[in-house]
């Protein structure tokens, strides 16, 4: 069905859609029939899938990237499309409009995005009485933090301070995010020494999850040694990857923005199996860039992955994309003879 519509979705502006698509999940979030309607038809249970990670309950290992519920607006209708956790944001200590529209732009062939949003948000004041309102949740809740666009750079981490000082009793993990492409100077952060200082003064602050996204762009041997000093100095784990501005990846691109879905596919991969070759076993790795169906799903989790984060793909795929993968991830399972999805973790490294 979603198929059928989704030439006519896409004569409109894909910002429009968006806010059209949130104010048609939040009138069902009063609902409750439609909520259970919604779960009963894409949520799929099963022991299988389910784990136990860094104190958090995980009934299945599909979550929703950051930058789709950015306001925290939309959690719970979200939740009923049959997602393991969910990560809002990336949200800012103070509101902001972000970057000039247009701001979104689709490539249809190439099933994916160029977006130069700029952490267009509500601000950690409101988004937090949003989430406490629903908190704590039937599935984990995540919030990417990142910094504001006005911020310093020498007062980069009182911004992350403020966010984990907000957030730290109503969420179930953090993801920091220093990656993205479409903030000044934000990238210039990921560096070893920032990374340390951070996390050691985060670390003061909460015993909740901490995980460090990264991005697809940097060089291989300088995103280890960061990804290393995140683990050695209090994170829990890495997320990989944000998105990237290597344009070769598409026909047509802006001059601007970072790519996400299937361009970014294979790059997400590669990287991915790299970090995961080099701290699998050491730190929790979450996967993120161009996973578009339940097989690519599968063949992350085989490289190391505990869980799995889409976005694009939900946009080209619909929403019916996370009943599939959980659905192909069960298969698999069996066929490959694993009682829990814990066994098949990291399998292609061996």
């Amino acid at each position: 069905m979603y198929q059928e519509i989704r030439p006519y979705l896409f004569k409109f502006d894909p910002e429009n859609i968006h806010s059209i698509t949130e104010k048609l999940l939040i009138m069902t979030q009063v609902t409750p029939m439609v909520l259970e309607y919604l779960a009963k038809k894409f949520c799929i249970i099963d022991d299988k899938l389910k784990q136990n990670i860094c104190g958090l309950n995980f009934y299945n290992p599909v979550g929703l990237g950051a930058g789709f519920d950015k306001n925290a607006t939309m959690t719970k209708a979200l939740s009923a499309f049959g997602f393991g956790f969910i990560e809002i944001g990336t949200v800012t200590p103070k509101p902001q409009e972000g970057n000039p529209k247009p701001r979104i732009f689709r490539f249809v062939e190439e099933k994916s995005i160029q977006n130069y949003m700029g952490f267009n948000n509500d601000g950690a004041k409101k988004i937090f009485q949003r989430i406490q309102r629903i908190y704590p949740f039937v599935i984990p809740i995540g919030v990417n933090i990142g910094k504001n666009k006005i911020t310093e750079q020498e007062k980069v981490i009182f911004d992350y301070k403020k966010l984990v000082s907000q957030f730290k009793e109503s969420s179930d993990y953090f993801a920091l995010n220093l990656s993205s492409p479409n903030t000044p100077n934000l990238r210039d952060l990921q560096n070893e020494e920032f990374v340390k200082t951070l996390l050691t003064e985060l670390r003061k602050q909460t015993k909740k999850p901490i995980f460090l996204k990264i991005s697809p762009d940097m060089d291989i041997d300088y995103m280890l040694r960061v990804c290393e000093c995140a683990v050695d100095n209090g994170a829990n784990g890495i997320i990989a990857t944000n998105t990237t501005i290597d344009y070769s990846l598409l026909k047509n691109p802006k001059d601007k923005g970072g790519i996400s879905g299937l361009a970014l596919k294979n790059r997400s991969r590669e990287i991915f199996q790299i970090l995961s070759e080099n701290l699998f076993e050491k730190t929790i790795l979450i996967s993120i860039g161009g996973i578009d169906d339940g097989d690519e799903a599968y063949e992350r989790i085989k490289l190391g992955a505990s869980l799995v984060q889409i976005y694009t793909g939900m946009i080209f795929e619909g929403p019916g994309i996370v009943q599939e993968i959980n659905k192909t991830i069960l298969e698999r399972l069996n066929e490959d003879g694993f009682k829990n999805i814990s066994e098949a973790i990291g399998k292609s490294l061996y």
